[in-house]
C-alpha cells in the first residue's frame, strides 16, 4: 500500500498594509472632487488661449539643479537602474523651461500653455502640505510684456473663482522693486538681493522678528527699520507707486521696475478684472530663486490656509538651457490647500458615484436588465448596473442609495415580459412605468427635475 502524502499549501503571512508618510490615497469620492475642480480649472485655462502640455515625472538630476533655492533642496533623487542621475520634478515649471528649449523649433511663440500634474517633495507634512501633491499650472513663454503678466494674473483669478473660493486676494509685487526698497533703506548691495528671503516671512513671524532676523544677518538696525517701514506701506496701487517713483528715482532699476508695475495695474483694469481681487503688497517676495520680475501670491483668509496659488516672471529659466534669455512667466494653483476651502465651505457638493442610473439584475431579467442597460448607456447616461443578482431588490436598492444614486430603473421577470420597466426616484420615493422606448426620456425627466428642484 502506497502511502499518499499530502501536501498542504502553506499559510500566506500578511503583509501589514501601509503607507509612506506624506502621499495618500485618493478613495473615490475624493477623486471625483478633484477631477471636477481640476476640469473646472482646464476650461478656464483653455478659455483663456492655453494649451496642455505633459512631461516626465523623472528629469535628470542636472536638468532640475541649481534652480529653485529651498525647493530643490526637498527634491527627491537618486540613481536610476543605469547608474544615471534622476529626480522626480518638485514643481511644473522647470520641465516647461527644458522643453522649450528641446523643442524651440517646433513651438509656435509665445507659447501659452498649461500643465495639470503631481509634483513631489520631502518636506515635513503638515495641514495643506504633503510630499505628493497636485499643480495646475499656466505659462506665457516669449513675451516681455506686461500684458502677458496681467494675464497670467487675471487666469489665476478667474480659476479661483470658477471654482468658488469665497474670499481670496492676489497680492502682487516686483522683485526688482523689493530690492531697490532695500537699496534705499541703506542695506548694503551684497545684501540687497538677499533681503527678500527674510521679507518673505513677514507674514509669517511677523514684523519684529522679521526686524530681528534682519538684524541678525549684519544689517544695521536703521536699515532693517526703513526696509520694514517702506514695505509696510499700503494704499490705491497708483498712488503708492507714484509715491515710490520719486522716492527711488536715484536707485538703479527701481523706475523700470514701478513701470513695469503700473503697467500691469492699468492691464488688469482694461481685462475687467475685479479690483477687489488684488492689491499691490510691497513685502511681498515669493521663494523661488529664479523670479525676476512681478510676483503674485493669492492667499484665503477663512479658513486661514495660507498661499493657494503663487506666480511671476522668469526671464532667466529657460536660458540656463539656451544661453540665451527668454522670457517668461506664469502661475501656479496649489490643488491641495484649494481642496480644503472647497470641503470646508462644501463649495462643490459631490456624490459619492459617477453614475446617473442604478439598473438592478434578478436572476430570470438578467438579460433584460442588460439590454435596458445597454439602452441608457448608449443615449450618454452613466449607469451603474448590479453584479450581485442573488441579493434581493431591497438590497441592491440600499446599495444604490450608500452610493447616493437617485434614480433606479426596475425590470424584473413580469416588466420584461411586457417591455415595460419601472424608474424610481430613490430619495422622493416617485415611481413611473415606462415602455422601453421611453426609458431614456423618462430617466432625463427624473433627473432634469432632481437638477431644478421641482
Amino acid at each position: 500500500m502506497v502511502e499518499q502524502v499530502k501536501t498542504l499549501a502553506s499559510p500566506v503571512k500578511a503583509r501589514k498594509p501601509q503607507i509612506l508618510k506624506g502621499f495618500r490615497d485618493h478613495l473615490p469620492r475624493q477623486m471625483i472632487l478633484r477631477q471636477r475642480m481640476m476640469a473646472i480649472v482646464r476650461e478656464v485655462f483653455e478659455r483663456h488661449g492655453f494649451e496642455p502640455l505633459d512631461t516626465p515625472a523623472i528629469e535628470y538630476l542636472e536638468v532640475l539643479s541649481g534652480k529653485a533655492g529651498e525647493n530643490e533642496k526637498l527634491m527627491y533623487h537618486f540613481s536610476d537602474q543605469g547608474d544615471r542621475a534622476v529626480g522626480l520634478r518638485y514643481d511644473l515649471t522647470v520641465p516647461l523651461a527644458r522643453v522649450v528649449a528641446m523643442h524651440q523649433n517646433e513651438l509656435v511663440l509665445p507659447f501659452k500653455r498649461y500643465h495639470i500634474a503631481p509634483v513631489w517633495r520631502s518636506e515635513k507634512p503638515q495641514r495643506g502640505r504633503f510630499r505628493e501633491f497636485w499643480q495646475c499650472d499656466a505659462d506665457i513663454v516669449g513675451s516681455p510684456s506686461m500684458l502677458a503678466d496681467a494675464q497670467v494674473a487675471a487666469v489665476m483669478i478667474d480659476a479661483l473663482s470658477a471654482i468658488g473660493l469665497p474670499s481670496f486676494t492676489i497680492r502682487i509685487n516686483h522683485r526688482k522693486l523689493l530690492e531697490s526698497l532695500a537699496r534705499a533703506a541703506g542695506v548694503p548691495d551684497a545684501q540687497a538681493v538677499g533681503v527678500y528671503r527674510v521679507i518673505d516671512k513677514l507674514d509669517k513671524i511677523g514684523s519684529a522678528a522679521v526686524g530681528a532676523e534682519l538684524d541678525g544677518s549684519g544689517i544695521p538696525a536703521s536699515a532693517s527699520a526703513r526696509v520694514l517701514d517702506l514695505v509696510g506701506r499700503t494704499g490705491e496701487p497708483g498712488d503708492v507707486l507714484a509715491g515710490l517713483r520719486e522716492e527711488l528715482v536715484e536707485i538703479p532699476g527701481a523706475t523700470l521696475a514701478v513701470d513695469e508695475l503700473s503697467e500691469l495695474f492699468r492691464y488688469l483694469r482694461e481685462l475687467q478684472v475685479p479690483s477687489d481681487r488684488y492689491t499691490l503688497d510691497l513685502a511681498l517676495a515669493r521663494g523661488l530663486d529664479y523670479y525676476t520680475g512681478p510676483v503674485f501670491e493669492a492667499t484665503v483668509e477663512e479658513p486661514q490656509v495660507g498661499s493657494v496659488a503663487g506666480a511671476g516672471r522668469y526671464d532667466g529659466l529657460v536660458g540656463t538651457f539656451l544661453g540665451r534669455s527668454v522670457p517668461a512667466t506664469g502661475m501656479s494653483l496649489g490643488l491641495e490647500r484649494i481642496i480644503e476651502v472647497v470641503e470646508q465651505f462644501n463649495l462643490l457638493p459631490i456624490r459619492s458615484s459617477v453614475a446617473d442610473v442604478f439598473v438592478p439584475a434578478f436572476p430570470d431579467a438578467i438579460e433584460a436588465a442588460a439590454r435596458i442597460t445597454g439602452v441608457l448607456r448608449g443615449a450618454g447616461l452613466r449607469v451603474d448596473q448590479s453584479v450581485q443578482p442573488q441579493r434581493s431588490v431591497g438590497d441592491q436598492l440600499k446599495y444604490a442609495g450608500r452610493k447616493e444614486i437617485s434614480i433606479a430603473v426596475i425590470v424584473g421577470t413580469s416588466e420584461a415580459a411586457a417591455g415595460v420597466c419601472n424608474v424610481k426616484n430613490l430619495c422622493t420615493g416617485v415611481q413611473e412605468t415606462c415602455p422601453w422606448e421611453r426609458v431614456v426620456d423618462q430617466v432625463r425627466s427624473f433627473l432634469e427635475h432632481e437638477e431644478t428642484g421641482a
